[in-house]
């Protein structure tokens, strides 16, 4: 159908990311809610072009859901906005289905029309109870208030920033017809940094940079991965909410892109055997006012010790994290030692398979990098407990503990074992969250073989089920 006589909003690439890096300026700056509020809601007054709002938010497993408000409706109903919560998996039961759906207009943004459509903006939601009070199972709520409180009482900012890798296969959902292809089709077999300027995964790379770079993401550097058809497009560091926000954006933009190309963006961890898998490698610091806390020019490795005592917490609470971070089949398939697969339980400055890195930095880089993340975790649910071990948690008192000699399990019913038994969940999460948690992880996994080769039964169909497509229930 022709949109030739419709005056929709269509920005320039220029003009978005002035919009967006001026709204991700305010959001660092902590402008008032109430004016950034205001400001947004006579823009969207004001402009006559845009025809829809699209509120996004996350569910238990990281899965992010899209709803499209006419704007009008938005404009008179933004602090009364309801949704059925028992359609949506790990929220509501159905007999108490009801939420609300709150508006934070800090997270917003302008997008390119030839991506997200015409006429639309996207705003990030926070889920409210049927009783007005935060959702427990919102875990970007949950990041968020952690990390508005820090500032509050210790003037901490949270930063984050992640190297997320994913697959480009041949095809519109390769994944969900691999039962039928049995095999995925890489686009580019060149390899790490190695691809011609015009390469189908280089035209696919230079988009979605390009994207990124409109939506105010700003970028690094990008580049094919160590495996064929691999790839991997970093940005920079951001506030902790707004850095999970990129995520999810990141993989929504990709695969979008990749639909348009008739491609598939695949972040499974390990979707192909004999070859790298995903991982998304999540780099964090503190900082109090302008001081990089985890800077110390003298410091071991130049990490300060509060740097060093976040790092052990986390590795003290590794068992206790593991199906956080790696909340899928697939994902155990990754934590393979022969592909640089960080499945130690220790810190280092140069092994690539220690679950925690401390790369080199200085007053404004030095961080740690945790290793031990899948691309396809829920990205609030991974940073809150990353953030929050690694400042509250309590540090094991055993011998090197930095040096190994531990290993996360390598396979999920271990770790779902391993995160039903910890005392350290329930006291971040909820007993209820960590109990449906666990309960959707084992659901999933009954659902996948146990064994390579083995056969899953459906009602009316079976599926021939090998490493490739492990996690292709947990997709989101």
């Amino acid at each position: 159908m022709s949109t030739e006589y419709r005056n929709f909003l269509a920005l320039p690439y220029e003009e978005l990311e002035e919009l967006n890096l001026k709204a991700k300026a305010d959001r660092i700056n902590r402008v008032a809610a109430d004016k950034v509020r205001e400001e947004r809601l006579k823009y969207l007054t004001d402009e006559k072009r845009i025809k829809a709002v699209t509120v996004l938010f996350s569910d238990l497993e990281g899965r992010l859901h899209l709803l499209d408000y006419d704007k009008k409706f938005l404009l008179g109903s933004y602090e009364n906005l309801t949704f059925d919560g028992s359609s949506i998996r790990g929220f509501t039961a159905q007999k108490e289905s009801d939420l609300r759906l709150g508006i934070d207009w800090s997270a917003f943004y302008w997008v390119p029309a030839d991506v997200f459509g015409n006429g639309k903006v996207l705003v990030f939601g926070i889920v409210i109870d049927k009783d007005g009070t935060p959702y427990s199972g919102d875990l970007r709520g949950v990041l968020k208030r952690y990390a508005d409180k820090l500032h509050k009482e210790k003037n901490y900012t949270l930063n984050a920033a992640t190297e997320i890798e994913g697959f480009l296969f041949a095809g519109r959902d390769a994944e969900q017809k691999y039962h039928e292809t049995g095999k995925f089709e890489y686009v580019n077999t060149g390899g790490y940094y190695h691809v011609l300027p015009l390469d189908p995964l280089r035209q696919f790379i230079d988009t979605a940079a390009e994207v990124q770079r409109a939506m105010g993401f700003q970028n690094e550097k990008d580049h094919p991965e160590v495996a064929p058809s691999q790839f991997e497009i970093n940005f920079g560091y951001s506030e902790v909410v707004a850095a999970a926000d990129q995520i999810q954006l990141y993989k929504l933009l990709c695969r979008q892109i990749a639909n348009n190309y008739s491609y598939t963006a695949c972040f499974l961890p390990k979707p192909v055997v004999g070859v790298n898998g995903s991982g998304m490698h999540t780099n964090v610091s503190v900082s109090q006012g302008k001081t990089n806390l985890f800077w110390d020019e003298k410091g071991e490795e130049q990490l300060s010790k509060f740097g060093w005592e976040f790092l052990d917490r986390i590795l003290s609470h590794a068992l206790d994290l593991c199906l956080v971070f790696n909340s899928s089949v697939n994902a155990y398939r990754r934590l393979d030692p022969h592909f640089e697969a960080p499945n130690q339980i220790r810190a280092s400055a140069t092994d690539r398979g220690a679950m925690i890195r401390v790369p080199i930095g200085n007053h404004r880089s030095m961080r740690t990098e945790v290793r031990a993340v899948a691309p396809d975790a829920n990205p609030y649910l991974s940073l809150y407990c990353i953030f929050k071990t690694g400042i509250d948690g309590q540090i094991a008192t055993v011998d090197n503990l930095r040096e190994g000699g531990r290993f996360l399990p390598d396979n999920i019913y271990t770790a779902i074992e391993d995160f039903k038994e910890s005392t350290w969940i329930p006291e971040i999460l909820g007993a209820d969250v960590q109990g449906r948690y666990a309960d959707l992880k084992l659901a999933a996994a009954n659902r996948s073989p146990r064994e390579l080769g083995t056969i899953v039964k459906g009602s009316e169909v079976q599926f021939h089920h090998s490493v490739y497509n492990q996690a292709l229930w947990n997709l989101f």
